[in-house]
């Protein structure tokens, strides 16, 4: 039987989160108040920094257990991640592990985080992978899209490789979505169907994120 996440684990991590994102940056988070106070629910992340994931997390009204690429889970970093109940995932094959432990949070009702262009680039959902889909059709669970806008405007002057001191970063949630068409159906066809419905939701919420935030 696989091994869910410990849920316990993922409130340390917000609880964690909450006080580096706050105390290292200004979030301004915009919506949370969207996403469902109870059941499984997905988010569905734009990926432009590699701070996007923890600030989620520490902003997010809810524990979320993200899928995180298998490479950063080296040494005590990746003990750290297990601990806090992140998920690992070899994207460059198909992760059954992985895979029966992201279904396990959503049959237990939790907070899945995805990255669903599935490496970390412009953060413009232009590319998106099939994984999204295939977790919102196989476990019913709503996808709340997430855009985290300013992480990337310019570099810091102590550490090139995160944002500014004390920058502003906003983080809009929108409004939850049901991927599939009520059908049920898992087939290749469902599932590229329900991908194209992901992508024109994912697109239109970062651009109305962009218009609240003036980014």
């Amino acid at each position: 039987m696989t091994e869910v996440p410990s849920a316990r684990g993922a409130e340390v991590g917000r609880r964690i989160g909450v006080g580096l994102m706050y105390g290292l940056w200004r979030p301004r988070v915009l919506g949370a108040w969207r996403v469902p106070a109870t059941g499984p629910v997905i988010y569905a992340v734009n990926h432009s920094h590699n701070i996007d994931g923890p600030m989620v997390m520490g902003v997010a009204p809810r524990p979320t257990h993200f899928l995180i690429k298998k490479e950063a889970f080296i040494g005590p970093l990746g003990r750290f991640l297990a601990g806090i109940g992140q998920l690992k995932v070899d994207r460059h094959s198909t992760d059954r592990t992985a895979i029966a432990r992201a279904l396990g949070v959503l049959a237990d009702g939790g907070v899945l985080g995805i990255f669903p262009e599935g490496t970390r680039g412009v953060g413009d959902f232009a590319s998106l992978r099939a994984g999204l889909a295939y977790f919102a059709v196989r476990s019913g669970a709503p996808i709340v899209p997430v855009a985290v806008l300013g992480s990337t405007d310019r570099p810091g002057r102590l550490i090139k490789a995160l944002p500014p001191l004390r920058a502003r970063v906003d983080v809009v949630f929108g409004d939850p979505f049901e991927a599939g068409d009520g059908s049920g159906r898992r087939t290749r066809k469902a599932l590229d169907e329900a991908t194209e419905r992901i992508q024109k939701q994912l697109t239109a919420h970062l651009e109305n994120a962009r218009r609240l935030t003036g980014r």
